[in-house]
């Protein structure tokens, strides 16, 4: 996931850097939860062999390389992000990984039958530049698909909040939602999307939204999110060490149904 230079000081870049330990956990508990979605898009979209592809903020291997499963020797997929340690090892005849900052660098070149960005938009300080270099790479024809969170929609971590367990687990995501907003990032982006797609100029625009209520998946999510900003949490005092411990123990024993922010899901086609 590409994000803001983690350069620009404590109060501001992307929270979960990519270049923590927990950042693999994270995705491939992400991969887990929400490939299905977007490769359900993807397909209903027609994208087969042949067609070129640009990820934005690719992350992990794992969107590049059902990609190019997709498009097959013929094609081509670009994958890019501000640190592509993770999404290296897709790299291949067919993937490419670039290092590239979608809201100031030029757009990969060639022009693409599918753009694509997962949880990226929401983390960029410039998010309408981002946006307008992406739909500038689509050939005619081709399609934008955004995916992007919306905690806003859905704030809590444990929507049964039937104990002290869970009321902490709330607690804490508020306190990461805190955090995320600190930095720039819109909790309320991902419910835009419809109509930015709409007012970039795109045609057939639409959405729908997805997120899991409990899931082996979202423990390890949660899991590694905590201890990747525990740090930060401690810092700004949303929550203390103790607290903290008592949290990953409670999510430990997978007793607790955890959700995440609904994922919105929207595309639309250049004309």
């Amino acid at each position: 996931m590409t994000a803001p230079d983690p350069e620009q000081g404590p109060d501001h870049g992307y929270l979960l850097d990519n270049r923590q330990s927990e950042a693999g956990i994270r995705f491939g508990a992400l991969a887990e939860l929400f490939d299905p979605v977007t490769f359900r898009h993807v397909d209903r979209l027609g994208i087969t062999a042949g067609m070129r592809c640009w990820e934005v903020g690719a992350g992990g291997p794992s969107v590049p390389a059902g990609l190019a499963a997709r498009v097959g020797p013929t094609g081509a997929v670009v994958a890019t992000d501000i640190d592509v340690s993770w999404a290296q090892g897709a790299a291949d005849e067919v993937v490419e990984v670039l290092h590239h900052d979608v809201a100031t660098d030029p757009p990969p070149p060639g022009g693409f039958d599918l753009v694509h960005a997962r949880l990226v938009l929401v983390h960029v300080t410039d998010r309408a530049e981002a946006l307008r270099r992406m739909i500038q790479a689509l050939r005619p024809g081709g399609v934008l698909l955004l995916e992007d969170a919306d905690p806003g929609l859905q704030p809590l971590l444990c929507p049964d909040e039937s104990g002290p367990e869970q009321r902490l687990a709330n607690r804490l995501r508020s306190g990461f939602r805190e955090l995320m907003a600190s930095r720039g990032a819109d909790l309320a982006y991902g419910r835009t999307l419809p109509r930015l797609l709409r007012e970039a100029g795109l045609a057939d625009v639409q959405a729908d939204a997805y997120f899991p209520i409990t899931s082996p998946a979202c423990t390890v999510l949660e899991a590694a999110t905590v201890r990747q900003i525990r740090d930060r949490l401690v810092t700004s005092g949303l929550a203390t060490d103790e607290e903290i411990d008592r949290h990953l123990t409670n999510v430990a024993t997978g007793r607790l149904d955890l959700a995440t922010a609904p994922l919105v899901s929207a595309w639309g086609r250049r004309p």
